[in-house]
Order: structure tokens, then C-alpha cells, then sequence
């Protein structure tokens, strides 16, 4: 089942860069905007969200949390309601602004806690917020492409300007890179798909920031690719996961233990991908994708970009029609008539809106 309200994966990539760079500047000005009246100023946000929204949330946790700031990211849908009283903001992130789960949540709590990160504004989950940043209503493919890499840019940029800091001015040079690494890297990276033609798995694998970046490549593999895909933290698959590899492809994201973990693989026979910022010698099974060192947030959308490269080579060599979806879901999306009051909450009690 295709949909036709979307732009083709293809066509939504061909100007990402360009739309990306427009929305980091609108979201920069909206960031320091909030920062001057006092809306960043706040004990650490709680990002809700769930599927590729919530692994968007991964890295500027990390940075969060890097900078000595508390947050958190919970997947909106398996959170029993109303939400615990907090005096930590709620971000819902949703990129068509309609996410059913994450607009039960943020409608659980009081509304001065209700923030948001949309594409789509107006939008159910906008109207139910006090505090909206939105990437500027970017036409966006079913599996994510641009909406994902812009929605992780105000991420990292209210991540950035939390608690008195202030966005990097690297972000602003983010878009040029873009350009350059998708012109590196596109042939290299589409050859590799032919590895996702002879297996029946795929593991993606990386390490504090980069969690997200192999959450959010096995959600694409499995949607456009129909590849059962499985994404984890390094540690996490340190401890067991990594035991069932076998007739299955492996990415790793990461320039330390990934390394090591990705040699092991290889000399055990099992094809591995590693994006990484180090320069790596590529060997018998192992491929090195290399991209610029970039800070935290920065980097997962350079990630994030060579895998929308290999998911599409890797659906061509499967022959899988990348913007053809098997399943539709009709609870999963509220429709835009359904959202409420400002101060209407769900009841306490409340399942998340169909």
C-alpha cells in the first residue's frame, strides 16, 4: 500500500540538504528566541516519543546530559497514564505533530509542562503545547528521511541552548558537510547493499549518542527493505546479542569499542559495515564508511544520512519497492479534528486517542 500524500523516499532526499540548512536557521532564531524568555530555563526536559521521534531524542540526551543536566527519553506508548507529577518539562516529539501516544501523554500532565518538536503546525500535538518549535512543515517520505534529520537539528539545538548555553555555530555549517559527504560517499555506500541481498537479518549497533542513529536504521530497514532488524546499544549487544550473529549483516556506528567489535565479526565471517570517524582500514568482510568528526547531535545526522544511502540500495537489491508499505495502522494517528481544549487533559485513566 503506497502513499500518496507523501513525496517519494528519492525525491524527499534530493533537497535535503537545502531544506535542512532552512530550517537550522528558523529553528536556531526559535531556540534563542525561547532561551531569552525563559522557556529553556527549566529542570532538564523529558523527551516523549515513540519510532523514529524517539531514537531522534537519543543524542540530545547525551548532550544533556553531558553538560550536567538531567533528561530523559521514554517511549510514549508504554507509559502507564496520567503521567508521574514532574517538574520536568515534557517534550513531544512528533514529526507529523499527530503521534497518538505522544499526545496522550503530553495531555496527561498540566499544561505548562506540554512542550513540543513538530514538522507539522499547526497540529494536534502543537495546539496542545505551550512551547512549540517546529522544522517548518518539510514535505517528508513515509520512512523518514528529511523530517528525521531536521527534527534531530532542533533537538541538539534546544539541547545546545538548555540551561543558559547556546546553539554551536557548527550547526550552521552542517548543511555544507551534508552536501560534501553525500557526494563522498553515495557510490561507495550504494555498493554495499548487495550485502543485505543474501542475508536474513540485520543488526545495527553504536555506542551513547549513536544508540539512536542504529534505532533509527533498523526501523528503515525494516519498513522500506523489509528486513527483520534489530537496533541496540554497544554494550547492550556486548552482553548477549551479538551471539546469534549468523546469515545476518552487521553496522556499526562508533570509533571505539565498535572497532574492535567490528574486526571480531569480520574475522568470524559475518559481513560488518563501520561508520565511524576514525580512519580504519577496510578488510575481508568489513567495509569502512567514514564521515567527518562532528559533535554529538551533528554526527547521528551524518549517520543518519549514509543510511537512507544504503537502505535504498540495499530495498533495489531486494527488490523491494521503497515507498510501498505493507500494513496500514488506523490508531496510530489522531486525526487533526481531534485535538482538544488547551486545558481538556485525557482522564486519568485515559488510553492514548484513535
Amino acid at each position: 500500500m503506497s502513499d500518496c500524500t507523501h513525496p517519494s523516499f528519492a525525491s524527499a532526499r534530493a533537497d535535503q540538504a537545502e531544506r535542512l540548512a532552512e530550517a537550522i536557521e528558523a529553528i536556531a532564531a526559535a531556540a534563542a528566541e525561547r532561551s531569552r524568555a525563559g522557556a529553556l530555563s527549566r529542570p532538564g526536559p523529558i523527551f516523549v516519543a515513540i519510532g523514529a521521534s524517539l531514537a531522534a531524542s537519543c543524542a540530545p540526551v547525551w548532550v544533556l546530559r553531558s553538560r550536567g543536566i538531567h533528561s530523559w527519553r521514554l517511549d510514549a506508548g508504554d507509559h502507564p497514564l496520567p503521567f508521574p507529577a514532574s517538574v520536568h518539562p515534557l517534550i513531544g516529539v512528533s514529526q507529523s505533530g499527530r503521534s497518538a501516544e505522544t499526545l496522550a501523554v503530553l495531555e496527561s500532565v498540566p499544561r505548562s509542562l506540554r512542550y513540543a518538536v513538530v514538522n507539522t503546525n499547526p497540529s494536534p500535538i502543537a495546539e496542545a503545547a505551550t512551547m512549540v518549535i517546529d522544522t517548518g512543515n518539510i514535505p517528508d517520505s513515509y520512512a523518514s528521511t528529511v523530517g528525521y534529520t531536521s527534527t534531530v537539528a532542533a533537538l541538539g539545538m534546544i539541547a545546545d541552548a538548555w540551561d543558559g548555553g547556546s546553539v554551536l555555530p557548527g550547526w550552521r555549517e552542517l548543511p555544507a558537510d551534508f552536501v560534501t559527504a553525500e557526494r563522498l560517499l553515495t557510490d561507495q555506500v550504494s555498493r554495499l547493499g548487495s550485502i543485505f541481498a543474501r542475508v536474513h537479518s540485520a543488526d545495527f549497533v553504536g555506542a551513547g549518542p549513536s544508540v539512536g542513529s542504529a534505532e533509527a536504521a533498523a526501523l528503515l530497514f525494516r519498513e522500506v527493505a523489509r528486513l527483520p532488524s534489530t537496533g541496540m546499544g554497544t554494550r547492550q549487544y556486548l552482553h548477549g546479542g551479538m551471539e546469534s550473529a549468523g546469515d545476518s549483516a552487521h553496522v556499526l556506528f562508533g570509533d571505539s569499542r565498535e572497532l574492535e567489535v567490528a574486526a571480531t565479526l569480520a574475522a568470524a565471517g559475518h559481513p560488518v559495515i563501520l561508520v565511524t570517524a576514525e580512519p580504519v582500514e577496510p578488510r575481508r568482510n568489513l567495509a569502512v564508511v567514514q564521515i567527518p568528526r562532528r559533535p554529538p547531535a551533528q554526527r547521528v545526522i551524518l549517520e543518519a544520512l549514509a543510511m537512507q544511502i544504503l537502505v535504498a540500495a540495499a530495498a533495489a537489491e531486494r527488490a523491494v519497492d521503497i515507498d510501498e508499505f505493507v500494513f496500514h495502522h488506523s490508531d496510530t494517528k489522531v486525526p487533526v479534528s481531534a485535538s482538544r481544549a488547551p486545558d481538556e487533559a485525557l482522564p486519568a485513566a485515559g488510553t492514548a486517542p484513535g
